[in-house]
């Protein structure tokens, strides 16, 4: 059995019927894809789903938060250190002139001078060429200067160490010290430090 096409065939048969109009655009906001009623975009999930955690104000990629910094001390993004203000880490070039200016020291205090001069400064985490260039040893694990025994430690086993295997260990001493972006070299690693440009003295109280 088969019923009449109420509507009509061809151009009629996409016409409603009388009386009876196309369905009304549904209201702004419940479009395809639109959120439900009362949640937009940007609220609350709904249950059962957890909102992710707040990014931290000013926190980025290769940034630390303000809160990570303690004050008086900035991050070097270049080492990767946090620094105390006034400071940078020493260049290689400043570190270079040290290691020249050591030697005409000793010769100058004869020897025996340069190790009373060095005994007296390592205290303040220097050696007599690193006072003269305005340099300053620091611990970055305790974000202090380097006392007496770790400046004991880094000048006597230390560079004993550089030197045990003549210019094997030297020249391995010294490409650690150019490549490594906290230029340490052998008795630093040793030691546990890196070396302070501080023209103002801010670390000699």
């Amino acid at each position: 059995m088969t019923f009449p096409d109420p509507y009509g065939s061809g151009q009629d048969a996409i016409q409603p019927p009388p009386g009876q109009a196309y369905d009304p655009p549904p209201p702004p906001g419940h479009g395809y894809n639109a959120p439900p009623p009362g949640q937009g975009y940007g609220q609350a999930p709904p249950p059962g789903f957890t909102a992710a955690p707040p990014v931290p104000v000013g926190y980025g990629y290769g940034q630390y938060p303000a809160a990570a910094v303690p004050q008086g001390m900035y991050f070097d993004q270049m080492s990767g250190l946090l620094l105390p203000d006034g400071t940078e880490l020493a260049s290689v070039g400043r570190r270079i002139g040290a290691w020249f200016l050591a030697i005409p020291l000793a010769i100058v205090t004869l020897g025996i001078g340069y190790i009373i001069w060095g005994l007296i400064v390592w205290g303040n985490g220097q050696t007599p060429a690193l006072q003269v260039l305005g340099m300053r040893c620091w611990r970055p694990e305790t974000n202090r200067v380097a006392g007496f025994w770790w400046m004991a430690l880094r000048e006597i086993p230390g560079r004993l160490i550089d030197g045990i295997l003549g210019f094997i260990t030297q020249i391995t001493s010294f490409v650690l010290f150019v490549t490594g972006k906290e230029r340490k070299a052998l008795h630093d690693w040793i030691a546990g430090t890196v070396v302070l440009h501080d023209p103002n003295k801010v670390l000699s109280s």
